[in-house]
C-alpha cells in the first residue's frame, strides 16, 4: 500500500490523467530559497557566518527528501502557499519535479559534507553552490526547470504538463515573436551583459579569493605573467623606497 502510493505522486486533480503539482507553489519556493541562499553566501563569505550556512544547506537537503517521499508537508513549498495561495493554480506534472528534485538532493550531499559536516570552502565548492543557485533562479524567475528536461532525456519519456504548455508543440502567439528591431535589441543585451562579465572579470583588482580564480580564470597566460611581473616590480620599488 505504502508502495503504491509512493509511486503515485503528486495530488489527484480532475481533468488530469496523472498527479500534478501547483506550479505557482514550486516557482514561489524556488524563488525564497534562492533569496535565501543569495543572503548565506553573502553573509557566510563576506562575514564569516558559517552557522547560516549550515543551517541553510540542511534545510535544503531536509526539504528537497521530504518532497521525494510527500512534497505536500515540504516546508519551503507550504511556505510558498502562504504567498501565493489567492493566486490560480498552475498545474505541471509531478513526476518530471520529482526527477528534478532527486537531482537537487543528490548534489546537496556534497555540500552537506563542505560545509555543515566540515568547512572546507573553496572556488570550486562554492560553485557547485553558485550551480544551485542559478537552477533555483531558472525555475523560480523563468519557469525553466533545468532537471525535468534532464528526465525526458534520462528517461526517453516525454514531460506533461509542463508550465506553460512547454511540452506541447504549438505555434508562438504574435505576442511571443520577435520583430527585427527587438532581435538586435535583445541580441545586443545578451553581448553586452557576457563583454560587460568578462571585462569586470578580466580587469577588475580582484580582492579575494574568489575574485582572483575568476580573474585567472578568464585572462590568457601571457596577461596573467605581465600582471604579476608588474605587482613584482611595484613591490620591490616600495621596498627600495622604504630602505631609503
Amino acid at each position: 500500500m505504502f508502495f503504491k502510493k509512493f509511486l503515485d505522486y503528486g495530488e489527484k486533480v480532475a481533468g488530469y490523467e496523472i498527479g500534478v503539482l501547483n506550479e505557482r507553489e514550486v516557482r514561489a519556493a524556488a524563488g525564497i530559497m534562492f533569496l535565501f541562499g543569495i543572503m548565506t553566501i553573502f553573509l557566510a563569505i563576506g562575514f564569516n557566518h558559517i552557522i547560516l550556512a549550515r543551517i541553510y544547506l540542511s534545510l535544503f537537503w531536509v526539504d528537497f527528501l521530504i518532497r521525494l517521499i510527500e512534497p505536500k508537508y515540504s516546508p519551503m513549498l507550504l511556505l510558498a502557499r502562504v504567498f501565493v495561495q489567492n493566486q490560480t493554480p498552475e498545474y505541471t506534472g509531478a513526476v518530471q519535479k520529482r526527477f528534478a528534485w532527486l537531482l537537487g538532493w543528490i548534489i546537496s550531499f556534497p555540500m552537506m559534507d563542505w560545509f555543515v559536516l566540515h568547512w572546507e570552502i573553496t572556488f570550486y565548492k562554492v560553485l557547485i553552490c553558485v550551480l544551485c543557485l542559478s537552477l533555483l533562479f531558472l525555475e523560480g524567475a523563468l519557469s525553466i526547470c533545468v532537471g525535468c528536461k534532464l528526465y525526458e532525456w534520462f528517461t526517453n519519456r516525454q514531460a506533461q504538463h509542463c508550465p506553460g504548455g512547454s511540452c506541447e508543440i504549438r505555434n508562438k502567439e504574435p505576442i511571443q515573436r520577435f520583430n527585427p528591431l527587438q532581435k538586435v535589441i535583445a541580441t545586443i543585451m545578451i553581448v553586452g551583459i557576457v563583454v560587460g562579465a568578462y571585462l569586470f572579470m578580466a580587469r577588475t583588482e580582484s580582492k579575494t579569493f574568489f575574485g582572483e580564480f575568476l580573474h585567472k580564470l578568464v585572462v590568457s597566460k601571457s596577461q596573467l605573467k605581465a600582471e604579476e611581473d608588474a605587482a613584482f616590480e611595484k613591490q620591490a620599488e616600495m621596498e627600495m623606497n622604504d630602505d631609503f
